[in-house]
């Protein structure tokens, strides 16, 4: 919804980065693309005037003067200020002293108000509440049928006295619930109200009479965030009328430049409480300002994003997950439709891209992340043998075209998966082995892992190293003597023939203890490097036959 918004406060602050100091015109010139963002996103003018009046005193005071990165301060400004007019801090539900606690839901007809009540119940039920929904939108046609309907959906009972379509009287609907909620020992009671198209006189008095009928805890106004600045003018309408204690918004998945939701709560005084942004009954939440104003300012949304995740993941699937990667089995197709089921629980694919920050900027890539892809590729995994997801390595020809022929895909795809799942592999194996640049190896990870593994290779005698220095040549090959008299395996033992270095090793003949007399030059590199009439800078010209005692063999 906040698209448009968020790509033209981004381009302004983008332009803010290159100025390591900003002067009074630039902060004019910044105040007003904020301006014109805000009218066109269809914020209240009034919002719009007091918003710019802040920003620019702020910006114009010592807190950016004094800054050393100027344009980082002006979005704290701007992020700390649409708090501010999104409310500041969620707004929390009041429970009732004695049970039950009576919510009472009014707005226009369209506004999702039925919907929005089972959706309301599904979130209760999941905080460990008992609530009950009841029918008293009796006017519109089959309002009490869609209700029963969402009600089943959500395990939640309804209370519905009245077949509604015109028959009955939600006063006494409403008021008899109370009793109902009490001997069915319910401790939340969601009153479904009626609406009408357009604010009324005799809409306005059913809902007054209902208020003071069951005297509810929370009156909740529903507005739906895509009709602009009639938000602001109904909720006004509202608030004289009956008089609410939040806001809650519908469709903010919708195409709507959102102004209603910037609007309402610097206008009416009352906080935003919950946000809908779908048609399923779990897209609901709190309304929480400062998470809004980051994804407004591009900023991503992390806490929400984790939140989803702790609710849809299963907290004993994950550990198993976890510990199959570190325990140093591998990462399996198996593994990779099993999160691609808990990402599907997520929600769609480009809501949980658009929460990561700086999103804005790849929006149209994230446009064609489509969910059905998810599909395609679980469906080529699942035509797959368990042989084959364990160890994709054997998917010749043959068993791909099986593969594509059972998963109704192209061959072309299931080698793509393959291919992009051993790429996957590979980055996986690197994260805990500590070979991704900059991040340190995952404790205990690599020793599980060579545990695991296949047995150690043999090692193999690698050439003395070199140098075209004599004297440097000497201390090589005095130290790759003494290194494979400790380490040489060659036959004979200790003390008999061949020693400790086997015949022409470094242990020489048995019974010198593996090393030649004292005072012995070890090579004729020595006696040349030490003679007095070769200078040290011909002492590289000694050939290379001369240095040490490995000469070159013979082809």
């Amino acid at each position: 919804m906040f698209d448009t918004l968020s790509d033209r406060l981004t381009q302004v602050f983008t332009s803010l980065r290159g100025h390591g100091r900003l002067s009074p015109a630039d902060i004019d010139a910044t105040c007003r693309e904020i301006r014109i963002a805000l009218l066109e996103a269809d914020v209240a003018l009034p919002v719009v005037r007091q918003f710019i009046a802040r920003v620019k005193e702020r910006a114009s005071g010592e807190e950016v003067s004094a800054a050393l990165n100027p344009a980082q301060q002006v979005i704290k400004i701007v992020n700390e200020e649409l708090i501010g007019i999104l409310g500041g801090e969620e707004r929390r539900l009041r429970f009732a002293k004695v049970p039950p606690t009576v919510i009472m839901l009014a707005g226009l007809q369209g506004s999702g108000k039925t919907t929005l009540a089972a959706k309301l119940a599904l979130w209760l039920k999941g905080q460990g509440n008992t609530p009950m929904l009841v029918a008293a939108d009796l006017q519109r046609p089959n309002a009490v049928l869609q209700l029963q309907v969402l009600g089943e959906r959500a395990g939640v009972p309804v209370y519905a006295p009245f077949p509604g379509n015109g028959v009955g009287d939600p006063v006494v609907a409403a008021r008899d619930s109370l009793e109902e909620a009490r001997r069915r020992q319910q401790n939340m009671v969601i009153i479904d109200t009626a609406g009408r198209l357009g604010v009324d006189a005799e809409m306005m008095a059913q809902a007054i009479a209902i208020r003071d009928a069951v005297e509810p805890d929370e009156i909740l106004f529903v507005v739906d965030a895509m009709i602009g600045q009639d938000a602001v003018a109904t909720a006004q309408a509202f608030l004289d009328g009956v008089g609410y204690d939040g806001v809650v918004l519908t469709k903010l998945d919708g195409d709507a430049r959102g102004g209603a939701a910037l609007s309402i709560v610097e206008l009416t005084g009352r906080p935003i409480m919950f946000a809908s942004s779908g048609e399923k009954l779990e897209e609901f939440d709190m309304f929480h300002p400062d998470r809004m104003a980051s994804r407004i300012l591009d900023l991503g949304d992390i806490l929400t994003l984790i939140e989803q995740a702790e609710k849809a993941f299963d907290a004993d699937q994950t550990a198993n997950l976890a510990g199959r990667l570190a325990s140093g089995e591998g990462f399996t197709l198996e593994d990779f439709v099993e999160q691609l089921s808990m990402v599907r629980k997520l929600g769609p694919i480009g809501n949980l891209l658009g929460m990561l920050p700086g999103a804005g900027r790849y929006r149209e890539q994230f446009d064609q992340v489509n969910d059905k892809d998810l599909d395609r590729a679980e469906a080529i995994v699942r035509s797959m043998t368990p042989e084959e997801r364990r160890n994709p390595k054997v998917i010749n020809g043959s068993r791909r075209a099986r593969i594509a022929k059972g998963s109704g895909v192209a061959i072309g795809e299931v080698s793509q998966l393959v291919t992009n799942f051993f790429e996957g592999q590979k980055q996986m194996k690197a994260m805990f082995s500590g070979g991704i640049p900059g991040m340190p190896p995952m404790p205990g990870v690599g020793a599980a892992r060579r545990a695991a593994g296949k047995p150690a290779r043999k090692k193999t005698k690698k050439k003395a190293p070199r140098s075209g220095d004599p004297r440097r040549a000497a201390e090589l090959a005095r130290g790759a003597g003494q290194g494979q008299g400790a380490t040489g395996s060659g036959p004979g033992a200790p003390g008999g023939p061949g020693g400790a270095g086997g015949p022409g090793g470094s242990g020489g003949l048995g019974g010198l203890g593996g090393g030649l007399p004292e005072g012995f030059p070890e090579s004729l590199a020595d006696q040349l490097a030490n003679m007095p009439g070769i200078p040290p800078s011909a002492q590289g010209n000694i050939p290379a036959a001369f240095r040490g005692g490995n000469k070159r063999k013979k082809k």
